[in-house]
């Protein structure tokens, strides 16, 4: 979890509301003319595949085992698991001391570790179809005494512990396992302090240069990365200036040959464009320092309220942190979340994380697993993945307006999603071309905003020559909208084959 009690992160968060990003923000937002918002798709220009961006952090397994989620997160599509913050508050599983609890044991001996909850947990996770990216070290500690968080007396041993988890779920060590996990980050926020690490900068390159050296002789295959830092760097009159921790992070890494495969971090913010931005300066600094190679994991993101943890600190009152909490995974988080989504499907972006898929604050469930507005907003965008193939979409305002289209791979639905973050605009006329039946299509509208869920269906028959939609969509809302031609209707045209590119700018 971002440290919520950062300010080095509300700090950099305001420094995109300098006068140069307003600028720049309303220029590219300036108001179509008329009281419509127009949005147009032409199902037959391809434009690349629609990136299954959607991961998340925490798996299905409820803390305290009472109960799981599953079938609810199989059904959001995710691509990729994080495994951190499992169990918090008080985490039993994934972390160093739930695994390896007797730190004088010898880790090369199976009885040192206590795999079991942990097992049951990854294996939950892979049930949900999703790949679990695993988080070597602990999570986070907001109590005022630390237990976890400290770097380790002993670096070398804590990296063979890293070899003893990777070969018991790799290699079968230890009555274990095949998961054939690729990707093992050390640590989280090494430089959110002293809730996530008491040491100092250079404590943490120790620890990472040790264990990853360690971990790559072992496993050249596997990728390994890190530091999931959540005070990346700010913006200053437009450019991005990392923080000194992440120059020095990438300096050590390249002066001593340390294998950096990823390169993660965090991100919470009120702004859907921020996380593209921030996508792009990362990208650009990574290949400036020689990583051109290395994988950009945005594995936190939220929305965050006001740009301001203010709510969430230990000043904050039981009403401002409900208000938040209510926003967050309401139905302005929703549109958030899916205008973030669209945002980010043209950064240069390997894996997202959204921070996270379990219960209460910051996630998509409620303490008693009832889905929110925001897993809603997740099964919308995974109904434009399943029309992968990305078609040409106009008409979007950033930060405000986000829209995109999806054709399947037969050509015979197509998707169009819609999020109204902060558009004025509610009414929406949403035209197409390029998926031309004969005897009409269907369009099966679903809304997500503060009175409607995902789960609400309307059906609109589209006949004769008209290709277009209107919908009343008041911001925040989402909508996505599946077209399929009307039973026994045929196409107009012979739709051409999948022909994609999909590489972000």
């Amino acid at each position: 979890m971002n440290g919520q009690f950062d300010q080095e992160s509300v700090r950099m968060n305001t420094t995109l509301l300098h006068p140069l990003w307003l600028i720049a923000i309303l220029c590219a937002a300036a108001p179509l003319q008329g009281s419509e918002a127009v949005l147009s798709a032409d199902f037959s220009v391809h434009t690349g595949t629609i990136r299954p961006l959607h991961g998340i952090n925490k798996g299905p397994l409820a803390p305290g085992g009472i109960f799981e989620l599953i079938k609810e997160q199989k059904a959001l599509g995710i691509p990729f698991t994080r495994l951190h913050d499992c169990g918090w508050p008080n985490p039993y599983v994934v972390d160093h001391h739930a695994v390896f609890p007797n730190l004088n044991a010898d880790p090369t001996l199976p009885e040192s570790y206590d795999f079991r909850l942990t097992d049951e947990y990854i294996n939950a996770v892979r049930l949900t179809g999703a790949e679990p990216i695993y988080r070597l070290g602990e999570s986070i500690e907001h109590t005022s005494v630390k237990r976890y968080v400290h770097p380790p007396a002993d670096m070398e041993k804590w990296a063979a512990v890293c070899l003893g988890i990777i070969r018991h779920y790799n290699e079968g060590w230890a009555n274990g396992f095949h998961h054939n996990i690729r990707y093992w980050e050390i640590w989280n926020e090494p430089e959110n302090r002293p809730a996530m690490w008491s040491g100092t900068d250079d404590d943490y390159l120790r620890l990472y240069r040790t264990a990853a050296t360690a971990i790559k002789k072992q496993f050249p295959n596997l990728k390994v990365g890190g530091p999931a830092l959540g005070a990346s760097g700010s913006f200053v009159k437009g450019e991005f200036r990392p923080t000194d921790f992440a120059e020095n992070f990438l300096t050590m890494c390249r002066q001593d040959n340390v294998p950096l495969n990823f390169f993660s971090w965090h991100c919470y913010t009120a702004d859907p464009t921020e996380l593209a931005a921030r996508s792009r300066a990362i990208r650009r600094l990574l290949d400036s320092k020689g990583f051109t190679e290395t994988e950009n994991h945005l594995n936190e993101w939220n929305y965050l309220p006001g740009n301001s943890w203010a709510s969430l600190d230990r000043a904050g009152t039981a009403a401002t942190r409900q208000r938040c909490y209510a926003e967050m995974a309401g139905a302005p988080g929703a549109a958030f979340i899916a205008a973030s989504l669209l945002e980010l499907q043209d950064a240069p972006i390997d894996v997202c994380n959204f921070y996270h898929g379990e219960l209460g604050g910051f996630g998509i469930f409620t303490e008693q697993g009832v889905p929110r507005k925001a897993y809603q907003a997740l099964r919308a965008f995974q109904g434009l993945v399943e029309t992968p193939r990305r078609v040409e979409a106009r008409g979007a305002v950033a930060g405000k307006l986000a829209f995109a289209a999806g054709l399947s791979t037969d050509g015979r639905e197509a998707s169009l999603l819609v999020s109204n973050f902060a558009n004025t605009r509610s009414d929406i006329v949403l035209n197409w071309k390029g998926f031309d039946w004969i005897g009409g299509a269907t369009a099966e509208i679903r809304t997500v905003d503060s009175e409607t869920d995902f789960s609400n269906v309307r059906s609109e028959s589209i006949t004769g020559d008209n290709t277009a939609l209107r919908l009343t969509l008041k911001a925040p809302a989402v909508a996505l909208i599946r077209l399929r031609p009307t039973a026994g209707a045929a196409a107009r045209t012979t739709l051409s084959p999948a022909s994609d590119s999909n590489t972000p700018k």
